[in-house]
Parts: C-alpha cells; structure tokens; sequence
C-alpha cells in the first residue's frame, strides 16, 4: 500500500516509467472497468457480494457489466472498480470517496502491478456538472407538476455549460490514470484507454399506455430533448476529453435506438430499465432512498450488447468508433471517420 500513496500524492504531470519497472509480462492479462453506474453495471442485477447496500456500498458492481461482456478470449480476467454515482474526483487520483470507496486510480496502481493489464475502460463524467440522473429525475418531476416549466427547458438552458465544465474533470481522469499506468512501468503502447459515452435510455418512441407510472414518466417534449440534444451534447464533451486525455473513444450516444425502455410491448426486448422500484428496499430505512437506483440503466441484455461491442473496439486500430446495430441486430463498433 505504501508504493500506491506514492502515486496519489504525486504531481499534475505525468510522470515517466520508474527505471527497470515493467508491467508483469507473465501475469494473467486483465481488462479493467472504471467510472460510474454506466460501466459498474447498475441495473443488471447480480451484484458483487458487499456493493449492494451492505456497510452503505451502493456501488452496484454487477457481474452481468459490460467489462464481462467482451468475449475477448485471449483475456484471462475482468476486474471492476466502478462504482455507480461515482464522479470524476472519485474515479481519478485524490481522497473523494463514493459509497465508502476509495480512488478508483489508486487502487488500479495495485492492480498494474500484480496483472498485466491490457485495456482500461472508463465512464465519467455524467455525475459531475450535468448531474444526469438528477436531470431525468427532474423530468420524471415535471410529469408529475403540469404547472412546473418542462426539464429541457429548466436543465436545458444551462445544459451547455454544465457540459464544457464537465469535459477538463474528464480529461484529468484519464490523466490520472496515464500517470498511474506510468508508475507501474507501463508505456502508453503497453495498454489502450478507452473512454466511452452514454447511451439515451429513453425516447419519443415511448408506447403511449407505457408514458407513465407504468414504465416511463416523461413528458414527450423532454423524450426528445434527452435524445436530440442532451445525450449528444454530452457525447461532445467527452470526445474533445478523450482528445485531449489521449484516449480512445467509444460513441454509445446510439446504441439504444429502438431498444429504449418503453420501445417494446415485451420489455425483454428492451436494453434499458424502466422505472423500477425495488420494493424490498422500501422495508428498511437505510436501504429506501435507493429503491429506484437502477431506473433508467442499461439491463442485463444491454450491458451484454455494449461488452461486445466493447470488445470490438478494442481489436481494432481506429481511435474512436461507434457502438451501433448491424445486420444482426446486435451492436458492433464501427469507425468513426475523422476522429
């Protein structure tokens, strides 16, 4: 633990491999997961002992993420450090905490160290400024008070500055992380980082007897700009963060299409949870204000589309792809031109 608080207190700069420190070249070769509910696997269930509730964990780490999904044979082991909620200052190097968890960097030092770690994935960056999930929450508030203004019109308005504070926090996470991997004895050739994007879990293609307490309580006009504007503006603030943290970058801003929650009479064929009340949660103090925490997240179905598509990228050369539906109906990622 002492080499790990070494790297924590260190300087902005990124600091060059130590001299004769390697990365393990006989160790299993790993894939690690980092960032927030989006990657931790937050409404797919089957969480890790110790993260769903117990000792006030909520991280929600879910054997069924996306980081599990790669089908990446040559892989010996996936390991997590997501933790859903998490912002920036808890995924990158410092004291914040999320659920009672540590740097979510300090702790990969330990795993650079022990694995030869292959590819570290990471999502960041919606719980920081844009506070996204509390952005939908206020649009499930405006469904219910016709007399409040609509949340594309509330959030909105100041959706663009929230994103252009957002992107440097973003892009010192995956600075971070370079400095981490450096420490290790790893050079940027010896593992990719990949930041990746959110996908719009809800839009106007809402069934009509499904637009309310019954699955998806938004009002039409918010649908569409959580779709149309939101969700890509987001995409824009994390693709320039990706630029300028020399990361690779994974678009999933459209990876739901036609599979949002509420698209489908038979929510299996959906990739994203409705509303969802986990009504046990309810019976104990300490665990309600978590009753609805995997509301609006991908599901098992989803996170298995993204790990593969996932696992895709990270066989191919191009420096930023996207995650979208091919022929088979399932995503794969494609190159983005120019990026």
């Amino acid at each position: 633990m002492a080499l790990v608080a070494v790297f924590v207190v260190g300087g902005d700069q990124q600091q060059p491999p130590q001299p004769g420190l390697k990365p393990p070249e006989n160790a299993p070769r790993v894939l690690v997961a980092m960032g927030d509910s989006t990657i931790s696997g937050e409404g797919a269930g089957d969480y890790e002992p110790g993260t769903n509730g117990e000792k006030g964990d909520w991280c929600h780490r879910s054997r069924n993420a996306s980081i599990h999904k790669t089908g990446m044979t040559d892989i010996a082991m996936t390991i997590s450090l997501a933790c859903s909620g998490a912002s920036s200052a808890q995924v990158g190097l410092g004291e914040a905490k999320q659920y009672t968890e540590p740097s979510q960097a300090s702790r990969l030092a330990v795993v650079a160290r022990q694995q030869r770690v292959v590819a570290v994935v990471v999502a960041v960056g919606a719980n920081d400024d844009p506070s996204f999930a509390n952005s939908l929450n206020s649009c499930v508030e405006a469904w219910f008070d016709s007399g409040r203004p609509a949340c594309s019109q509330a959030v909105g308005r100041e959706w663009q500055r929230r994103i252009d504070a957002m992107t440097p926090k973003v892009t010192r996470v995956l600075q971070d992380i370079k400095k981490v991997m450096s420490g290790a004895g790893y050079q940027d050739s010896d593992y990719q980082l990949v930041l990746q994007s959110y996908a719009a879990p809800v839009a106007p293609n809402v069934l009509d007897d499904l637009q309310d307490l019954s699955g998806c309580p938004f009002r039409t006009e918010d649908l569409e700009w959580v779709r149309d504007k939101a969700v890509p503006t987001l995409t824009a603030g994390l693709r320039k963060a990706a630029r300028d943290g020399g990361a690779r970058f994974l678009d999933l801003s459209r990876a739901g299409i036609g599979r949002e929650a509420c698209s489908a009479r038979d929510a299996n064929k959906e990739w994203f949870r409705r509303l969802s009340v986990q009504w046990t949660d309810l019976r104990a103090q300490e665990r309600a204000n978590h009753a609805l925490q995997e509301s609006f997240h991908p599901n098992a179905a989803g996170y298995e589309q993204i790990g593969k598509c996932v696992g895709e990228f990270i066989n191919i050369a191009a420096r930023a792809a996207s995650c979208l539906a091919g022929p088979d109906g399932g995503l794969h990622a494609a190159p983005t031109v120019g990026s």
